[in-house]
């Protein structure tokens, strides 16, 4: 092979190795000071850091691995850094690594009176069953993470997905 074929190939796996330590898909961020928020935009592999001061080279007070929530916007942001706490940590932290629960509630929809609406624990029809939702719950909160249809929800202290066909508006 030759030595320019060599290289070309290595740069695509190195590429495509980089692309898939990347989480699933990207999440718009959206920041609110006093509300919920959950880490995004982290590849499942790593955690992001919680620095000292709004600055990369911060000391690391904390680390918080993705999709954890409970995450408190505590003040304004100094530039894209936001003042965060989680009842056990403070510092800060760049505002394309957090997204805000939503704060409208949602309900289940389409589903027969005598059937549940299942809370399953990953996005799929197949994955296990973390609650049954009865036809008439409401004070469903989306998290920021969706997989095409399905939506990550929490709702009476469980976590987990649902297709948001069976979920609307309170």
């Amino acid at each position: 092979m030759h030595r320019l074929t060599r290289l070309t190939l290595l740069a695509c796996l190195a590429a495509t190795a980089l692309l898939n330590a990347l989480p699933a898909a990207a999440v718009d961020t959206f920041v609110v000071e006093g509300e919920e928020h959950c880490v995004v935009n982290v590849a499942s592999w790593d955690r992001l850091n919680v620095r000292d001061e709004p600055v990369s080279r911060g000391d690391i007070v904390a680390r918080w691995r993705y999709g954890e929530c409970g995450i408190v916007v505590t003040g304004a942001p100094e530039g894209n850094w936001y003042p965060v706490e989680d009842g056990h940590d403070a510092g800060w932290v760049n505002d394309k690594f957090i997204s805000m629960v939503s704060p409208a509630l949602y309900c289940v929809s389409g589903v027969d009176d005598d059937d549940v609406l299942n809370l399953r624990a990953y996005p799929s029809t197949v994955s296990r069953i973390v609650a049954e939702l009865d036809p008439d719950q409401c004070d469903i909160a989306f998290l920021p993470y969706a997989v095409g249809s399905w939506q990550k929800v929490r709702v009476d202290g469980d976590e987990g997905w649902v297709n948001r066909r069976y979920l609307s508006g309170e």
